[in-house]
């Protein structure tokens, strides 16, 4: 079935589910800004670590709450004026009017729906979500997380979705990272819609060159490999790579945060069972020049993806992101039809 979706729906529905804004290590116990969807957030945690998120925009005068500050006791002070304001967002203070003045009822900070941490990313939903967060697979303590810097690119959030889950264009984007010609044919995937998206898996044989077993003779290069794409609506996706002879697992969690007009923060993070610290540290870096190669494509794609499938020529190649599109115009026309 083709579905379309006109750009305000698309927009209001976008405002309902989860995107990425800051890494982790990056929200403290100051205010820090995040910009998603035109919109500006304060983000800090309160004493307990966890995170409060509120739109950037003291209901007084519209001064950023990022440029204040928060105290030993937990309440963000207003840098403009003073006022205060506790973990709930109402002010308690009024410096002007004096301690025992009453406050206006009005007086409170705009808090996000929702918001949660995982993989090493702060995610947060603007209006109510009708699913939890983007769910990334428990890992045991042998597995090592590594975090690739975040990169800020006027690219269009959806397109970078269907690149992450664009194999067909490996042996040409990539072909001085992983690419080849033998990899030019695309595999078929077992596909299964979820309640929030899809699940895509096949199996195929790739040369391993990582394994240090093919060196010492223990196994051949040509190996098997399972990988699995679960795209999690609007803009999130990992690849989940199960090495099957050599053993080990390789996750990548791929996130676009949309902040204004077209300009994107795109997060990576990878999860893996199978290297050493140093190897991890090696693997950030390679999956970096991966991005910057993906980057130079989409800095000059000046469309955006497009929910109607009859807009663009499709193949049976493109299943994975023929899906995509399905899935993120059901997402957004089921949560605008239910508000």
């Amino acid at each position: 079935m083709t579905l379309g979706v006109d750009a305000t729906a698309q927009r209001e529905g976008l405002l309902h589910a989860w995107h990425p804004v800051a890494l982790s290590a990056e929200v403290g116990c100051q205010p820090t800004k995040a910009w998603l969807l035109e919109q500006p957030w304060a983000l800090w945690r309160d004493a307990s670590g966890a995170v409060c998120a509120f739109r950037d925009r003291c209901p007084h005068r519209c001064a950023p709450l990022s440029a204040g500050s928060v105290s030993a006791s937990g309440e963000l002070h207003c840098g403009y004026h003073g006022w205060r304001f506790g973990p709930s967002g109402a002010c308690t203070l009024i410096p002007a009017l004096g301690v025992h003045a009453p406050v206006p009822s009005r007086a409170r900070l705009h808090a996000a729906a929702a918001v949660a941490e995982c993989a090493g990313i702060v995610w947060l939903a603007p209006g109510r979500p009708p699913n939890g967060p983007p769910t990334i697979d428990a890992f045991g303590g042998e597995f090592l997380t590594g975090l690739l810097d975040p990169v800020e690119a006027d690219v269009d959030p959806g397109m970078m979705l269907d690149n992450f889950l664009d194999v067909a264009h490996f042996p040409f984007i990539h072909a001085e990272t992983f690419g080849s010609e033998q990899s030019a044919a695309v595999d078929g995937y077992h596909l299964h819609r979820t309640k929030h998206g899809f699940v895509a898996t096949t199996e195929h044989e790739f040369a391993n060159h990582e394994d240090p077993g093919v060196a010492a003779g223990l196994r051949p290069l040509v190996q098997r490999r399972r990988m699995t794409y679960t795209y999690m609506p609007p803009y999130t996706a990992t690849l989940r790579l199960d090495y099957l002879d050599a053993g080990g697992t390789n996750v990548i969690v791929f996130a676009v945060q949309p902040q204004r007009g077209r300009q994107c923060r795109v997060y990576t993070v990878l999860v893996r069972n199978d290297l050493t610290p140093a190897q991890l540290r090696d693997a950030v870096a390679f999956e970096q020049r991966v991005l910057e190669e993906d980057l130079v494509v989409q800095r000059r794609i000046s469309a955006t993806m497009v929910l109607d499938l009859t807009a663009d020529v499709h193949t049976r190649a493109d299943r994975l992101t023929i899906e995509l599109r399905r899935a993120l115009a059901e997402a957004v026309s089921v949560r605008v039809a239910a508000e």
